[in-house]
């Protein structure tokens, strides 16, 4: 008869496999059991987690720990999740010294960790040492984590996270030979110092445009000849909005922290900003491609993505940011998993009004204008371009006014009236009980709480709905971005001004585009 192994012949620990931000747990066991030589690893891994073995021997090897001659086998459980990425060669080097009764069970059992190991034993920091955190916190279970990863991994608090230079020095940890200090959070990077914006000579309709989109997160479309400023006003926008809250401080990291974007374990609060090249692919801009890593428009949650040369995108490309713009998330399909990433931006798009941006040049103009500025910006969907709350051309500057010295206000002081705005934003919908956080994000009932005009201000509205054949997405926008106005003015009726104004931001060259 044969007799059932022991218990104890059984050591386990546990880890994280990455679906989106989304941490699945992973239980890591190990059984060294008689048998044939050899080290073998099941459950889904991929060619990376495979290679562990080879790894995590070298490595044992290299700090004068021989590996018996019996069959040792590791199982990612649940077996039915794909398994990708080096972390697991903590995990795995953890449960096999566990069942080899080298570390203590208990102390190993009651650890999630992560790392990848070098052939000498030290320890490479990886990706997610962040939502690795999260997931240790809600289950009550110490981090173990590389030296690299714990200023990173510490912000979460909700958890004591052990950061080691390498193995050698973990295993010393957990004996109690050596224990190791909790790791502390890494310092907030630092703010480099905005661009201001009264470098911009001229362009006074444009910076009110952009403290409007800032004040309630509108998404603002900027036509002009080259040279016009558009690039050097976008550039200037993240200088007046309010720094990250602590909420979206750890959510927007947390998508960085996938991408291996923090630096050296710092948290910015500083809004991020990204301006892809047009030439990027779709995955690249949405996400995908291996792993369904987080794309340009995720990496910009909570902060701006600057899309410049907008028509020169490929249409399938602009067409995908049409849900995720509405939604405030997109889900990257695979044929395994639907991985989904936040990604509630503000876009500034900017483009020539054709495509050698002469149009609004006489002189200049080739002998095709106006068709090829219709045919350029007719790249552009009617359904995305409904999407933008303000859009407005962007004339050139006279030479003359180049060599003023910089006038206007500071981006400091614009940056006060946006966070106050933002604040009168907050505090209505709180009162309200909704989960709205700017104006941008009301919709339906909501909207029309907050939002309705007075009767005047009704009537233009509807006029201009019908004169200019507002969508209905469009006569909603339009009524955002007038309550928007209104919070920046310090007013709680919407009224015809802020409606007029709003209307005027929905027009370009006299028409509704």
């Amino acid at each position: 008869m044969f007799e059932a192994a022991s218990p104890d012949a059984l050591a386990l620990t546990h880890t994280v496999a990455f679906e989106g931000l989304d941490a699945r747990r992973v239980e890591v066991q190990c059984a060294v059991t008689a048998g044939l030589p050899g080290f073998a690893i099941v459950g889904l891994p991929d060619k990376a987690v495979s290679e562990a073995r080879e790894r995590v021997r070298t490595a044992l090897q290299a700090m004068a720990i021989a590996l018996p001659s019996r069959q040792i086998t590791v199982n990612l459980s649940p077996a039915d999740i794909p398994k990708e990425g080096s972390h697991f060669d903590l995990p795995i080097a953890l449960a096999l010294l566990a069942a080899l009764g080298i570390l203590p069970r208990e102390r190993v059992e009651g650890a999630l960790s992560l790392g990848e190991l070098s052939l000498n034993g030290r320890l490479v920091p990886v990706l997610g040492a962040l939502p690795a955190a999260l997931a240790a916190g809600e289950d009550n279970r110490t981090l173990l984590c590389p030296l690299g990863c714990g200023a990173e991994a510490a912000w979460v608090g909700a958890t004591p996270v052990f950061a080691a230079a390498s193995l050698g020095d973990l295993i010393a940890h957990l004996t109690d030979r050596a224990p190791l200090e909790p790791a502390k959070p890494g310092e907030v990077a630092a703010d480099p110092g905005p661009k201001c914006l009264s470098e911009v000579r001229g362009q006074e309709r444009a910076k009110r445009a952009m403290e409007i989109a800032a004040a309630g997160r509108h998404h603002l479309l900027m036509v002009g000849s080259p040279g016009s400023g558009k690039s050097m006003l976008a550039a200037r926008l993240p200088g007046i909005l309010p720094a990250l809250s602590a909420s979206e401080a750890l959510e927007t990291s947390m998508i960085h922290s996938l991408s291996g974007l923090l630096d050296e374990g710092g948290i910015s609060r500083t809004r991020p900003y990204r301006a892809p090249h047009h030439t990027a692919s779709m995955p690249a801009i949405v996400g995908g491609g291996r792993g369904a890593k987080p794309g340009e428009i995720s990496l910009a949650h909570n902060g701006v993505l600057f899309l410049d040369e907008l028509p020169e995108y490929p249409r399938a490309v602009l067409e995908t940011l049409r849900q995720p713009i509405e939604t405030g998330d997109v889900v990257v399909a695979r044929a395994n998993a639907h991985v989904t990433y936040p990604c509630r931006f503000l876009l500034i798009a900017a483009a020539n009004p054709c495509r050698c941006g002469n149009l609004y040049d006489a002189d200049s103009a080739c002998n095709r204008a106006p068709i090829c500025g219709q045919d350029y910006m007719g790249k552009i969907s009617g359904p995305l371009m409904d999407r933008f709350d303000l859009r407005l051309e962007v004339p050139p500057v006279a030479y003359s006014d180049l060599d003023l010295p910089a006038s206007g206000e500071t981006s400091a002081v614009i940056a006060a009236r946006v966070a106050k705005a933002r604040d009168v934003q907050s505090a209505r919908f709180s009162a309200l009980g909704a989960s709205a956080r700017v104006n941008a994000d009301a919709e339906g009932a909501l909207l029309d709480q907050i939002a309705t005009p007075d009767a005047e201000g009704k009537a233009l509205l509807l006029q201009a709905a019908d004169k200019f054949k507002l969508t209905a997405r469009g006569y909603h926008r339009v009524m955002r971005l007038a309550r928007t106005i209104a919070d920046l003015d310090g007013v709680e009726t919407v009224s015809t001004p802020h409606i007029a104004e709003a209307i005027g931001y929905r027009l370009i060259g006299a028409r509704e585009v």
